[in-house]
């Protein structure tokens, strides 16, 4: 598709040159060392006649007479996230074959090189297995390079969705960044009940006006069936960036399980992945796909849209993996000139399928790109411009075709850039005397982004639940739950507070949350600072506000402070104890001693840069 080629904004080109000066040196050695891995080619020729032996011993004779040949016949390399107990990943079961018998008509080979775990933060809400789930992206990145450490593939096809998962596939990706890689999702489970009516009923729980069983119906019929859950969380923030940073085939984020679609996007992409291996013309390293023009995009598109917080700290961390450091003051900027254009559940009303239905991410990327917002010229899986992926996908007799965006009808859904939902971005950064955090903003009313109240302070969210239900929280009040860092206990998200701030504010109080833990995409209408840095462990100043300090949260002003008391004067309060031991908490204690900080990527697997 020809290029929009339209004139880049300033402000994203600004942010964009100064990445890339920062980055010079270690962008330079990164792909120095991806070229360096390339010219040693993975063909099976290399081998031993006892490690071919070994790596094909269980493929049948057709495959093995290919494998044998080695030159000019790709073996790609797939690593998947399936398990049948989440939704989101139960679709990839029958993935695998249907791409093994697509690239073997081709004349190719692809093999499982290997699974990686996939855990769900819906499962572990609340949960002590919640404090694994940041560590877990990281064991997913490692679990992802040994699959591809046999040194056999050609090329790569990511089989996963969810929150940790799609982070940790590309992270490692990128250290195997001379293969070219393409990311297949799965879609999206068909609507339930609203998710503001799921809501509702939370509430109502939380309130004893609904009964157990009443919410637990309530839960099943919002999630009720294969893929992902219709909320724009951090599933559905991954699968768009995803596509805005290339890695998809165009439109392929948000269609349905098992649709002839679907079916159609699997084969496209092991038929695509194998005509970009090094063997082609074309060939097409993932190392550059992931430039600094493809995590700006990612950036805006975040920003545009509302995502997850948790991308804030994926971002940073894929970056890193690619020689490319972001900080929170690129997403700052960046979010002073790209508006909110799409409203999702949080942000509001429409679910994912809906989302799609009013154009999706191709109209997403439609908008940014005729506003300047996105770079236009940039290496993707399927060319040399983005624009491919400002149109839509469909089957024309069992055929993949693809057609220009239409009008669009559904502007409460996504709007062009001149009529924004709002002239700033989705997500805000928040600094002053308590350090560094962020606040999703796009789906808190204006008239609660300015907060001064006194400091309720706890070290557990159970602590505040109790706190709830004995009625001690009255009048207004910031709460403050630090020891929530990933060197406390793994940066849980802390989603079981949401209900009940939600109950106080609607009640008529003016109210907040501070942490230096996680909410996600599912942020709602309390202001909530997040990811405060550095955390309690690390002895920030969060760790020395005492209970009926003020503080005020400015998101106008995007300020976070604590007012009327010196901090130079204070003691560092310590972490209670009780947080690192059962289900396998203790495992991880590796991770929580060398974790980096969240404005960083919260890293905690290590790796040496120029």
């Amino acid at each position: 598709m020809e290029s929009m080629m339209h004139t880049v904004n300033p402000t994203v080109q600004d942010v964009t040159d100064t990445i890339i000066e920062r980055s010079n040196t270690s962008r330079s050695h990164y792909l120095s060392q991806m070229r360096e891995q390339a010219q040693l080619k993975p063909h099976r020729s290399q081998l031993s006649c006892t490690n071919l032996a070994h790596s094909f011993a269980a493929s049948d004779e057709e495959e093995k007479i290919i494998l044998k040949q080695g030159h000019n016949k790709a073996n790609i390399g797939i690593v998947t996230a399936y398990n049948d107990m989440l939704s989101a990943h139960q679709p990839f079961q029958h993935y695998p074959e249907l791409i093994k018998s697509t690239l073997l008509g081709l004349g190719h080979t692809a093999q499982v090189a290997g699974g990686v775990p996939a855990m769900c933060d819906g499962i572990t809400q609340g949960q002590p297995g919640m404090e694994l789930s940041l560590f877990s992206r990281d064991t997913i990145a490692l679990s992802t390079a040994i699959a591809l450490s046999h040194n056999v593939f050609d090329g790569t096809l990511c089989l996963g969705v969810c929150d940790k998962i799609v982070p940790g596939l590309l992270m490692a990706a990128l250290r195997f960044g001379h293969l070219p890689t393409i990311f297949v999702p799965a879609g999206p489970m068909p609507s339930g009940i609203s998710n503001s009516e799921k809501a509702i009923t939370r509430q109502k729980f939380a309130e004893g006006k609904a009964s157990h069983d009443e919410l637990l119906e309530s839960e099943s019929k919002s999630y009720h069936s294969a893929g992902t859950c219709t909320f724009y969380g951090t599933a559905n923030t991954n699968q768009m960036l995803m596509e805005v940073m290339g890695l998809h085939l165009p439109d392929s984020a948000f269609t349905p399980p098992d649709s002839g679609l679907r079916h159609a996007f699997i084969e496209q992409a092991a038929k695509r992945v194998s005509e970009i291996t090094g063997m082609t013309n074309h060939y097409t390293p993932i190392a550059d796909v992931i430039s600094e023009k493809a995590i700006v995009n990612g950036m805006v598109a975040l920003m545009a849209t509302g995502g997850s917080t948790n991308l804030i700290i994926h971002l940073t961390a894929i970056a890193r993996c690619a020689g490319i450091h972001i900080t929170l003051d690129d997403f700052d900027q960046l979010s002073s000139v790209v508006p909110l254009i799409a409203r999702v559940y949080p942000n509001g009303q429409a679910d994912v399928n809906q989302f799609h239905h009013a154009g999706g991410t191709s109209r997403v990327i439609f908008e940014l790109l005729e506003s300047g917002l996105l770079h236009d010229d940039v290496t993707t899986v399927v060319g040399d411009s983005l624009s491919d992926y400002a149109r839509r996908a469909k089957l024309v007799k069992q055929t993949l075709v693809y057609q220009p965006i239409e009008p669009n009808e559904q502007k409460d859904i996504i709007r062009p850039t001149k009529e924004p939902f709002d002239s700033v971005g989705g997500i805000k950064r928040l600094k002053g005397n308590l350090g560094d955090a962020i606040i999703k903003v796009s789906a808190v009313p204006k008239e609660h982004w300015v907060i001064k109240a006194p400091a309720r302070v706890f070290h557990d969210q159970a602590d505040f639940i109790k706190a709830f239900h004995d009625e001690q929280l009255t009048g207004d009040f910031i709460a403050v739950v630090r020891f929530q860092g990933p060197k406390a206990n793994g940066m849980p998200e802390l989603h079981k507070l949401m209900p009940l701030l939600g109950i106080l504010q609607d009640r008529g109080q003016h109210v907040a949350l501070v942490t230096d833990g996680r909410l996600s995409g599912a942020s709602g209408k309390v202001p909530a600072a997040l990811h405060v840095c550095p955390e309690a462990m690390q002895l920030g100043a969060i760790s020395q506000i005492k209970e009926g300090d003020m503080v005020e949260l400015n998101c106008h002003e995007g300020s976070l402070n604590i007012t009327g008391c010196d901090l130079s004067t204070r003691p560092f309060a310590q972490q209670p104890s009780g947080h690192v031991q059962g289900i396998g908490r203790e495992l991880f204690s590796v991770f929580r001693h060398s974790v980096g900080p969240t404005s960083q990527g919260a890293i905690s697997i290590q790796w040496e840069e120029a």
